[in-house]
């Protein structure tokens, strides 16, 4: 029988054991979202989070599965849920969901859903998912949106289910809303799962170990980690750190300029004197800034230390209200990913001089999204989303990676599941010869992609790139990788940040970039460079 007196103390091994516990529930949490979900944006791309967090919303440990701009935002964002929901009322089967562009992850297209959980009828803490939805109405998944109400549905912070009931007017709501309600709902009843699934497993785990909650177990993860965590900062040295990079932007050029703090075992990152928001919807809540400044500092000075509060509090971001990275309401924010994921290159790029063979040189860095919607060849409406990336930067010691949506980490989605989950026709998908920047060590390829759309009617591709004006850099005397380049039935065109509206039988081209180059061309090794011939990665003229 289990020891149902309260432990406080753990010894190593019991606590790694319990740890490594609590990840594999969360990884089973996030499987099972995988398996029963409605969209290849979950089954195949990843685009998702799950995590545990204790009763004050912070979170203890997080799923190996998913992206950091959903796990790392969520793990700030929970907290509006506690602060707009009376937990005091909260009963076993209640489910919270909301999308606050401004406080959890940055656009409406995902979703935040948090279940309680309660053990032995008390309220113990909270597991929560982030997902992308295939669509959100309005102008959706679409850069052209000049204010949060012209971009889709907003769910408040408000309740799912009540004690196992669906809140069925909701689901209604949302239905008569969206381009593809059937996919939605389908999604959303997937997190809903998978966080029941988690809960049974959490429960089972409280009473094989004789824990009433997870409060203590809890607070001493949290603090290693940030033990850890500010011990990886003390070994930098204290200083201020500068740099600044170029985005396409949407009517100008964006400015991104940042300058890291590194004081004991602190970091603050500023970005005062990056560029006012956009009246496009390019603009990026702090909430993500902080996000992916957290992740690719942690990933770069203590990548064993675990995700969570403990890893957060060390590190903290600035930026001017209202400018592209700290967008208030009501700025447009639907495409927020293209802005947001330079942010962690710009501090990259301060770091390098300090930490020369860890930081790797520029690369594509923004996901390059292929949003299709419209109507079918049978009369039915569609709204899909499939992710493409880039080339990687190359590394201190090695190429960069092909086709790889650092610092995003979501996947592509196989051809064949594309065309047989929408009416989307893939003509062209291989990696874009030449597009790596030379170096001793050349950087990662991007990709060439043609599509078209099976339908009568016109359809609509809003198109997010960026990368098209300004290279990604390499380092160390290493070469740009190529620029992005879109055509629409092989013309060029400028506006990369535009909802287009096209024929049956148009098919649009994207080119995307290459990462930046890594040293010397000259140094670069005489059989890497008959290797890139052999592959096709480089042809020579």
């Amino acid at each position: 029988m289990a020891n149902t007196k309260k432990q406080e103390v753990f010894d190593p091994i019991q606590l790694e054991v319990i740890w490594n516990r609590l990840v594999t529930l969360l990884e089973e949490q996030a499987k099972t979202l995988i398996r029963t979900s409605f969209t290849s944006i979950l089954s195949d791309a990843n685009d998702l989070s799950a995590g545990l967090f204790n009763q004050a919303g912070d979170m203890i440990a997080q799923a190996n599965t998913g992206t950091p701009g959903h796990i790392n935002s969520m793990a700030t964002g929970v907290r509006h849920f506690l602060k707009n929901v009376d937990t005091t009322k909260l009963k076993d089967g209640d489910v919270l969901i909301g999308n606050n562009p401004y406080e959890i992850s940055g656009h409406l297209l995902d979703v935040t859903i948090v279940t309680p959980v309660f053990y032995k009828e008390s309220l113990i803490g909270y597991f929560a998912s982030t997902c992308h939805v295939s669509d959100v109405g309005g102008r959706g998944f679409s850069p052209e949106g000049e204010s949060i109400y012209e971009e889709g549905l907003h769910l408040p912070y408000m309740k799912m289910y009540e004690r196992g009931v669906v809140n069925e007017t909701l689901l209604t709501l949302i239905r008569a809303n969206v381009r593809a309600p059937y996919q939605v709902i389908g999604d959303l009843r997937a997190q809903v799962v998978a966080q029941e699934v988690a809960i049974s497993r959490l429960r089972e785990t409280l009473e094989e170990f004789g824990l009433r909650d997870v409060e203590a177990i809890g607070e001493e993860i949290i603090a290693i980690s940030e033990k850890a965590m500010r011990k990886a900062i003390e070994e930098l040295p204290d200083g201020t750190y500068e740099n600044e990079l170029y985005s396409d932007g949407a009517e100008k050029p964006i400015l991104l300029k940042c300058k890291l703090i590194v004081k004991g075992d602190t970091v603050h990152v500023d970005f005062d004197g990056t560029s006012d928001g956009s009246k496009k919807a390019i603009n990026v809540c702090l909430n993500y800034t902080l996000a992916y400044v957290n992740y690719v500092l942690k990933a770069t000075i203590a990548p064993d230390v675990p995700s969570n509060e403990g890893s957060f509090r060390p590190v903290s971001v600035s930026a001017p209200e209202g400018s592209v990275l700290n967008a208030v309401h009501p700025m447009p924010t639907a495409s927020r990913h293209i802005i947001g994921h330079l942010a962690p290159v710009c501090v990259l790029g301060a770091l390098q001089p300090v930490l020369p063979d860890k930081i790797p040189a520029e690369g594509a860095a923004a996901i390059f999204a292929m949003q299709v919607h419209g109507v079918d060849r049978a009369g039915e409406s569609f709204s899909n989303v499939v992710f493409n990336a880039g080339g990687a930067g190359a590394r201190p010691g090695k190429d960069g990676l092909n086709a790889t949506t650092f610092p995003s980490g979501v996947k592509g989605t196989p051809i064949e599941i594309i065309e047989n989950t929408s009416p989307i026709l893939v003509y062209e998908k291989e990696l874009r010869e030449n597009s790596g920047g030379d170096g001793e060590f050349r950087g990662g390829l991007g990709q060439t992609i043609t599509f078209g759309v099976r339908t009568d009617q016109p359809f609509h591709v809003p198109l997010m790139f960026e990368r098209t004006r300004y290279a990604p850099l390499g380092y160390e005397g290493g070469l740009e990788g190529e620029k992005a380049r879109v055509f629409i039935n092989d013309q060029e065109v400028e506006e990369t940040k535009k909802l287009y509206t096209l024929n049956p039988d148009d098919t649009v081209t994207l080119q995307l970039p290459g990462g930046g180059g890594f040293g010397d061309p000259a140094k670069r090794n005489a059989e890497a460079r008959a290797s890139d011939v052999e592959n096709g990665y480089v042809i020579r003229s």
